[in-house]
């Protein structure tokens, strides 16, 4: 019979968090309550509550005392990080540093005349303007104003512009990516990992297999436009009344310039050298996430008050990277909430379930199918939903856990997970991104959706493949 309720309890609850996702509704309060309702079940049962070693001394407010510990575990590791990252994004933005990195990347596109030639360059070099503006929606925003008007003078076909500024945001290895930052500090809390940090797990474990997973969709790419193009007889591509909201100029010369663009990239580019100095030279120097972005704001402050000349504006500007930090609080709720759930399901028995389960299963075919079924839940929900990282980042407190209990590498899961939602939003005719492209240029969804599948879907398959080959 307990087992039967955590069997019931645990099928229940995840069926809610999956139903909500799938209708795009917020899934953070369900998490925490559906956590804490967990966790009076297996009080009920008899069991413990998983971390909670002296409670309140009145045990039916403990999973309280639960959240509460999860809040402040997630913001002391993860968490803090998160929220400097979204100030520091935020303070870029309001000094329009990033509008200086985004002008200085494409600028060299005015010069290649070929269409075709631009498909690929444009779409790496999208990408590589995600590690400045991470939210695909605000970069899709960005690339229409700026990357849309040389496109067509250039006589790119409409369809094509939209299906590369729909991609652009999708898997660059960045030690600044939430998503990444979650992971990696959710590994290094466990043994194996212990000591882990987010630039080693990105470079050492992400990039390589999301570096040549670009490659590819960048190859895919070039064909798929170019044979599309043909095969819709370009009727929906000479459209020219499309109304693209112009950003606003860029002052300065050309050392601000050179400068500001790349202030955005420069707490990448310390964590970078900092890796590259202990891998090549041995000499280590302990530069975590944290203390790079400080510097790179200091910086930043510094060429501020260059630039502006007065002291008052630019230390009043600087109110935009705490506010900057707020905004990223939503995500470190999300993590928090997951941790939340996922200490329920563990309390009730479910993860030790499924360990026993799994152990006792033909130890040659476990391995892989727990990260296809995963990456398979992951296709679903963005597909529905258009969140390419809400589930993933609901999974993550799960992710060690249940590669524990099929025997096989965390990282196994991790990477084909992350990518596959990052990949597959542009699939999706309900994700924002997509949303804002089609009407913006006056297509439907689907038209857009259509020139990103071949593309996006080739780049899932070859990664998971990869991430077996690299990591089983």
């Amino acid at each position: 019979m307990t087992d039967i309720i955590m069997y019931l309890s645990a099928i229940l609850s995840v069926a809610l968090v999956i139903y909500m996702l799938a209708k795009k509704m917020d899934i953070k309060i369900t998490l925490f309550f559906m956590g804490i309702l967990l966790m009076m079940i297996a009080m009920l049962l008899g069991n413990d509550i998983v971390g909670i070693e002296e409670g309140t001394g009145f045990k039916w407010i403990d999973p309280i005392l639960a959240v509460v510990d999860s809040f402040k575990s997630t913001l002391t590791r993860a968490g803090f990080i998160i929220l400097m990252l979204g100030g520091y994004a935020a303070y870029m933005s309001h000094i329009k540093a990033n509008d200086v990195t985004v002008s200085v990347l494409t600028k060299p596109l005015k010069k290649i005349n070929n269409v075709y030639i631009l498909v690929p360059i444009v779409f790496l070099i999208g990408n590589l303007l995600s590690l400045v503006i991470p939210s695909a929606s605000n970069l899709a925003i960005i690339l229409l104003a700026t990357l849309y008007p040389i496109l067509r003078a250039a006589k790119m076909p409409i369809l094509t512009i939209g299906a590369l500024i729909a991609t652009a945001a999708t898997i660059i290895p960045t030690p600044l990516g939430g998503d990444n930052v979650a992971v990696a500090n959710e590994l290094a809390t466990y043994a194996n990992f212990s000591g882990l940090t987010v630039t080693e797990y990105v470079l050492k474990y992400h990039a390589i297999v999301s570096i040549p997973t670009l490659i590819l969709i960048a190859v895919v790419h070039y064909f798929w436009q170019k044979h599309s193009d043909k095969k819709d007889g370009r009727q929906l591509n000479q459209t020219e009344d499309v109304e693209i909201k112009e950003v606003e100029a860029i002052e300065g010369g050309k050392l601000y310039k050179t400068v500001y663009g790349l202030l955005p990239v420069l707490p990448i580019i310390l964590l970078i050298t900092v890796f590259m100095l202990d891998v090549l030279a041995g000499i280590q120097v302990a530069l975590s996430v944290e203390i790079a972005t400080i510097l790179s704001l200091i910086v930043a402050i510094l060429c501020e008050m260059v630039r502006v000349r007065k002291m008052k504006p630019v230390l009043d500007s600087t109110e935009t990277f705490f506010k900057g930090m707020g905004g990223a609080m939503p995500i470190v709720a999300l993590l928090v909430a997951a941790s939340v759930f996922v200490r329920g399901l563990q309390s009730i028995g479910l993860i030790d379930a499924l360990q026993t389960a799994m152990l006792g299963a033909d130890a040659s075919s476990q391995g892989f199918i727990l990260p296809l079924i995963l990456v398979a839940l992951t296709a679903l929900i963005v597909i529905i939903s258009g969140s390419g990282v809400a589930l993933f980042y609901a999974m993550v407190p799960l992710m060690v856990p249940l590669a524990d209990a099929a025997g096989i590498n965390p990282i196994a899961i991790t990477v084909p997970m992350g990518l596959a939602g990052n990949l597959l939003r542009a699939v999706s005719p309900v994700a924002a991104v997509i949303m804002i492209i089609s009407g913006s240029l006056k297509v439907t969804p689907l038209a857009i959706v259509k020139r990103t599948a071949v593309p996006m879907l080739s780049g899932v398959v070859f990664m998971f493949i990869l991430s077996m080959l690299f990591f089983l």
